[in-house]
């Protein structure tokens, strides 16, 4: 798993893409990126599967803001990236939530 960024110059965007290495993926039938930018909608993200095996997708976050997120494989199994800029405590269980600084 990791995080690419890519600041643009012309506007306060930062271009991330969210990788979820194959290892993580396992044989997934699917992912989704569930996370503040998509309001935690589960359908709103889908990762697509590279040739690889792994998964990604890029999106476009506005900048001086830290987003929580985690990845849902299947629909059934909540994974986070430890990877990522730091952690936080989730509100819902004892899990924690990935944050990526854009």
């Amino acid at each position: 798993m990791s995080l690419k960024k890519k600041f643009l110059k012309s506007k306060p965007v930062c271009k991330v893409t969210f990788v979820l290495a194959k290892e993580q993926a396992k044989d997934a039938g699917n992912v989704k990126l569930v996370g503040e930018f998509n309001d935690w909608e589960i359908e709103a993200t889908p990762m697509r599967r590279q040739k690889d095996g792994s998964f990604s997708v890029t999106l476009d976050l506005p900048t001086g803001r830290e987003y929580q997120f985690r990845y849902l494989i299947d629909g059934e199994i909540w994974i986070s990236d430890p990877e990522s800029d730091k952690h936080a405590f989730s509100p819902f269980g004892d899990c924690e939530n990935s944050v990526v600084m854009a």
